[in-house]
């Protein structure tokens, strides 16, 4: 009986396991989105152009958006593990009680399994959006017609041709 006990208790420990990577993973995301934003922000302030204000407000916002998924996955990763140590103690307790606990251990799984798959799908989300503000800040910086630097190399440019 104990050792079906213990084996009962396994499958939560791995989902925990899981859990605990992911839930790394996100505030790592999350440090970062803040790293940037705060940049963006510092950037903000010596910008002068209309345009170009509007430009580093539209990533402001964008980091704001990734930030709240980021949240929001972290926590439903929080959510997962207290679900699946409710389900070990849970599992222990219904052995102990004679297995009269029916199917609470199941359903705290299956909600804890449920939470870290929304999760997962908003890290999915976020990890899209991180992939569109690179790309966004990367044509804007190759742009001539937004990146004055580039602009004025390329007159350059056409002027060593020319000559």
């Amino acid at each position: 009986m104990e050792y079906a006990t213990l084996t009962a208790m396994l499958a939560p420990a791995f989902f925990l396991t899981a859990t605990a990577s992911l839930l790394l993973s996100a505030n790592n995301r999350l440090a970062r989105i803040i790293d940037r934003a705060r940049t963006l922000l510092l950037e903000l302030s010596s910008v002068s152009d209309d345009k170009e204000r509007m430009l580093y407000e539209r990533r402001i916002q964008m980091q704001r958006r990734r930030s709240l998924i980021i949240l929001r996955a972290g926590q439903l990763l929080y959510a997962a593990i207290v679900f699946f140590v409710a389900t070990s103690l849970f599992v222990a307790v219904d052995a102990v009680a004679q297995h009269r606990l029916g199917m609470i251990p199941t359903v705290l799984a299956a909600i804890g399994v449920l939470c870290m798959l929304v999760a997962s799908l908003l890290l999915g989300r976020e990890s899209g959006l991180a992939v569109t503000a690179i790309n966004d800040e990367m044509d804007h910086r190759h742009d001539p017609r937004c990146n004055p630097a580039l602009a004025q190399a390329g007159v350059e440019h056409k002027q060593d041709r020319q000559a």
